[in-house]
């Protein structure tokens, strides 16, 4: 494949970007050894970036970050891309706004996933990141592009970047794969506490306009402009 060289020079940036966001995994126990992935869309080119497969956490680099089409293909790099490869491309293929995905199986979120229960909307840290209850996709075997398909149709009903896949363990998105890191970091941590509040007693659901106002306050006020 030809890539002008702004597009090599981008390739370049986000192999080192995807290589360093996925010490935040490890940094925040959201990983055990080699499970989990990071992936970033290529602006402007069907392509992404992505954690080769089976390799330790303590031997990535940029160098050894792979490069696949949005079909899984490999285009560049020395190892085998990530096994989750399939669902990442079929999200950026159906999902254009998407620009990077994150794969774990952090250990509450992981536990949600296995009771198939979505994490209801109970704190406001939900409704700031998540816009209400944080959804189950449905059971898929990993390989093809079923994983995928079911985290699109589950994604395209929410407004959740984090889905839970059903005896598999989150998935979240974002608009880069940063963005999609926090969201993962983020569902296991309320995954925890709601467990918790669950052990104490039943939590109190908010509300639906508390919940609209909080995820509006959120993705559109908070923070530096």
């Amino acid at each position: 494949m030809t890539l002008t060289a702004q597009a090599r020079g981008t390739i370049a940036e986000l192999r080192e970007s995807v290589a360093r966001l996925h010490r935040e995994l490890t940094r925040n126990e959201l990983v055990v050894w080699t499970a989990g992935n990071v992936s970033a869309r290529v602006p402007g080119e069907d392509l992404m970036v992505i954690k080769p497969s089976g390799v330790s956490y303590d031997d990535l680099s940029a160098d050894t970050m792979v490069v696949t089409d949005l079909h899984g293909r490999l285009v560049h790099g020395e190892l085998a891309p990530s096994s989750d490869t399939a669902a990442h491309a079929y999200v950026y293929r159906h999902l254009p706004e998407v620009g990077g995905v994150v794969h774990t199986h952090s250990t509450y979120a992981t536990a949600w996933a296995a009771r198939g229960e979505p994490i209801p909307c109970v704190l406001t840290m939900i409704a700031d990141e998540f816009g209400g209850e944080i959804p189950v996709g449905p059971f898929a075997l990993i390989g093809d592009d079923s994983i995928g398909r079911g985290l699109v149709e589950t994604l395209r009903a929410t407004r959740s970047p984090a889905v839970l896949m059903r005896n598999h363990g989150p998935f979240t998105v974002g608009a880069t794969a940063r963005d999609a890191v926090k969201a993962a970091v983020m569902v296991e941590d309320v995954a925890r506490t709601v467990h918790i509040a669950h052990q104490l007693g039943t939590p109190v659901p908010l509300s639906g306009s508390d919940v609209d106002r909080l995820h509006a306050r959120y993705q559109n006020v908070y923070g530096q402009r």
